[in-house]
């Protein structure tokens, strides 16, 4: 998977539209080093369609945009997590951030729930919001 399909991917997953990531992007107004000008919309549109080629230094100001770490956009484990490894997902490491929160009464409550969960699971059943 190339770098245009997991910023696609996570601008998904954040919940956003690709005109609000280009306006976002261009926002903060990056500027290319080879022409001193700042992507246009129809430019940073080409970027994510793989039509042109996303240039270095606007890597920090989309990793910004997203919320993510420069190396994310570059790591193996983020491509389609949500839909083949729950583990790594934007979802599951929000959950997890908020348990910190919880009150251990409430962690136990969880734990417990996600063991029967995980025993339903296992004898078959794989759609419990049925």
């Amino acid at each position: 998977m190339d770098i245009a399909h997991k910023i696609n991917y996570l601008i998904q997953e954040k919940g956003m539209t690709k005109r609000e990531f280009a306006q976002r992007l261009a926002a903060l107004e990056p500027r290319l080093k080879r022409t001193g000008t700042i992507p246009s919309e129809q430019t940073i549109y080409g970027y994510l369609n793989g039509k042109r080629e996303i240039k270095v230094e606007l890597i920090p100001y989309i990793a910004d945009v997203l919320g993510v770490k420069e190396q994310e956009l570059f790591s193996e484990d983020i491509e389609y997590v949500a839909e083949y490894d729950v583990r790594y997902s934007a979802e599951v490491r929000e959950i997890i951030d908020l348990l910190y929160y919880a009150p251990k009464p409430l962690r136990l409550e969880i734990k417990e729930l996600l063991k029967k969960v995980k025993e339903t699971a296992q004898e078959g059943v794989k759609d419990l919001t049925k």
